[in-house]
């Protein structure tokens, strides 16, 4: 079986294609551009690959609900002549084959759940920590959907106490994106993640707001596996920080023998980088089995 997947990011677009095993076999990468152009050079990336469907992890907002009349459109992004496109529909029209489609987040969840960190497992949150911060939810087995889809990178978050910077979200501030991705790290310090020494102050206080999140999300959706990925969790000293934390803030409320081996339970992608197109892969392979 031969499945396509796209990692459609705001900056450059991931194509490739892959088995049921979760197999990557070839890839491409290019800028995210305008948006009819930018699609059609992943269509004619899959013109002669024989494709058997396509899974699609795209940035958002998205449409995802399939009663909708714009289903599979970017709805309210701000990324210039990406507004309103139907990205689903331009895809099925000029590939004719069953597509699988959700958030890139929740992709990269999907792909760790089948193929990765929480395999085997019916639940897990993936955290991508970048220029922005984006959460995917696998729960009971299936991604997360509802009024539109997760956006955990916008919940609050109590501030830390030596902290008075004023968040970088120009709808919330000081919500979670705003505090802790990438941009926030680099205006408040005045230099980007990887140039700040592993002992800075930055990192306690990256540590905190995420630990924030998680808390908040292992209260309210208890899922069995936290998965942090994205270009700031490329800082490994980061993960100590964060476990020390969130068993600060649970003080043994949460009863289970899971959270005994923070090590185990909040963890890297097990597939790395590839989470996000592997994921894509995975919701391919899901459109498959729900044509049949």
């Amino acid at each position: 079986m031969i499945i396509g997947a796209i990692e459609a990011g705001g900056t450059k677009f991931v194509c490739g294609i892959g088995n049921e095993h979760g197999e990557i076999l070839d890839r491409i990468s290019f800028p995210t551009e305008e948006a009819q152009a930018t699609t059609q050079k992943a269509v004619d990336y899959f013109k002669d690959k024989n494709i058997e469907a396509l899974g699609v992890g795209s940035f958002g907002p998205l449409d995802l609900d399939i009663n909708s009349k714009t289903y599979g459109h970017v709805t309210t992004t701000p990324k210039p002549g990406w507004a309103n496109y139907d990205l689903l529909g331009h895809l099925k029209k000029e590939l004719d084959v069953p597509v699988g489609f959700d958030t890139d987040v929740n992709a990269a969840a999907f792909g760790e759940a089948r193929f990765g960190a929480a395999q085997d497992l019916d639940s897990c949150l993936y955290y991508t920590v970048g220029t922005g911060i984006g959460v995917g939810v696998y729960a009971g087995g299936q991604l997360v959907h509802g009024l539109v889809h997760p956006e955990g990178g916008h919940v609050p978050v109590r501030r830390h106490p030596d902290d008075t910077f004023e968040g970088t979200c120009p709808y919330h501030h000081d919500c979670l994106e705003g505090m802790a991705a990438g941009p926030a790290i680099g205006k408040r310090w005045g230099q980007s993640a990887d140039g700040l020494a592993e002992d800075h102050a930055a990192w306690k206080i990256e540590a905190h707001y995420l630990a924030e999140a998680i808390t908040s999300a292992i209260l309210l959706l208890s899922p069995k596996k936290i998965i942090l990925g994205g270009g700031v969790m490329h800082q490994t000293q980061l993960f100590p920080l964060i476990r020390e934390q969130v068993s600060k803030n649970l003080n043994g409320y949460v009863a289970s023998s899971v959270l005994e081996n923070m090590s185990e339970y909040i963890v890297s992608p097990g597939l790395g980088d590839n989470a996000g197109l592997v994921g894509s892969l995975a919701l391919g392979i899901e459109a498959v089995s729900d044509r049949a």
